[in-house]
């Protein structure tokens, strides 16, 4: 709908304002049914909302404890613009402060809350901003708070669940690649000059060794760069839609790693809509935010083919059978849900059920790469020191 600024006549009387209409012509009978004659009706330009940039990243715990002191301060009947004015001073984050300040007074200006909300999407996502105006029009903005700071508390767990699980052999491959360098460019060279001065034939493991040392003195540089291009090249790839659909595909079929990532998008998934439908977001709505916050290409792809279902008259778990996604006990009790019009509550213990899957996944997970990682140290490291003591070996029998 537009917005029309008027000039007319009523009982007698100049008037002037504005109202909104499809086009001008609905906007003068509008004006006429309030007994307005109109003589002047002019459409004015659409109000452009404005994307202000942060500086600071938000983490999730400090939006977490500040949604949870602002539904604190709305429970006890502080005003709107007090609660904001007292976030501004006191959350942790300077990001949080900066831009609860400036929302502070976009609403003492008379801006809605989830209006100003919406103008920070770096800060503030969909999803928060739909739960606030639906809190806000239905007067229950302190219990919708209340669920939503709930919500990215587990959020959040998760998330770090699956941060943890990384952290080990990303921490172990690293260093395990710096002492190789360090040695191939510090310590092989020293038993490289040691050799020559020998004059015997050098064993096939020194030889390989050796070339490699070489090699990398060499060329450590370039192969930095190629691997710092191919990193590049890879997210670059990801970025657009044939890379990041053929990837996160990839990802679903990785032995033990896919079964962690699709646990994962089904407590998130089940733990997202379960919160906006309790809150009193449509379903659709639901289901278009909920994709939008997948993480997983196949994921959304599945969710929005379920909005579309919806949308022509068909349940949601109707759409999701087919779904290599989700599997069947959460589809029936999705269906369970629809049938008893329990569907929130159904969504909210399947997310429950999810995370202690979760758990049991990066454990599994964590198990299984610590002696991989173990193996791996042991046989790279460990071949480099025997075929570096090979030629001494030799030279000890050969002396006796």
């Amino acid at each position: 709908m537009a917005l029309y600024a008027y000039r007319g006549r009523s009982g007698g009387a100049l008037v002037s304002g504005e109202i909104e209409a499809d086009d001008r012509p609905t906007a003068v009978a509008q004006l006429r049914a309030r007994g307005v004659v109109a003589t002047a009706v002019q459409e004015r330009p659409a109000k452009i909302t404005t994307v202000k940039k942060i500086s600071g990243k938000v983490k999730d715990k400090d939006l977490a404890i500040y949604t949870r002191q602002f539904s604190t301060m709305v429970d006890a009947g502080l005003p709107i613009a007090q609660c904001l004015a007292i976030l501004s001073e006191q959350s942790d984050s300077k990001a949080l402060r900066d831009v609860t300040g400036k929302i502070a007074r976009e609403v003492e200006g008379g801006a809605t809350l989830a209006e100003s909300f919406r103008k920070y999407p770096k800060v503030f996502n969909d999803l928060f901003t739909n739960m606030l105006q639906v809190g806000e029009s239905g007067g229950v903005l302190d219990v919708v708070l209340q669920r939503l700071s709930g919500y990215i508390e587990k959020a959040a767990k998760l998330k770090g669940k699956v941060k943890g699980a990384m952290v080990y052999p990303i921490t172990i491959i690293s260093v395990a690649l710096l002492v190789i360098v360090f040695m191939m460019i510090f310590v092989i060279p020293t038993f490289a000059k040691m050799f020559q001065g020998l004059g015997a034939e050098l064993p096939l493991p020194t030889k390989i060794v050796m070339f490699i040392s070489e090699f990398t003195q060499r060329y450590v540089l370039l192969m930095i760069g190629v691997g710092a291009g191919i990193v590049y090249g890879i997210k670059r790839y990801y970025n657009t839609d044939q890379g990041s659909n053929v990837i996160d595909a990839f990802l679903l079929k990785v032995p033990v790693l896919g079964m962690l990532i699709r646990k994962v998008a089904v407590a998130r998934f089940t733990r997202t809509l379960g919160t906006l439908i309790s809150s009193g977001v449509p379903i659709l709505e639901g289901l278009l935010i909920t994709a939008r916050s997948a993480g997983n290409r196949v994921v959304e792809r599945t969710v929005m083919q379920a909005r579309t279902a919806v949308t022509s008259g068909r349940t949601l778990s109707e759409p999701l059978k087919g779904s290599t996604v989700f599997p069947p006990m959460v589809v029936h009790m999705i269906s369970v849900g629809e049938n008893t019009g329990a569907l929130d509550q159904m969504l909210s213990k399947i997310a429950d059920f999810y995370d202690d899957e979760v758990d049991t996944a990066v454990t599994a997970l964590t198990s299984l790469l610590e002696p991989i990682m173990i193996v791996f140290l042991g046989v790279v490291v460990g071949g480099l020191v025997v075929a570096m003591y090979l030629p001494i070996f030799r030279l000890v029998t050969l002396m006796k």
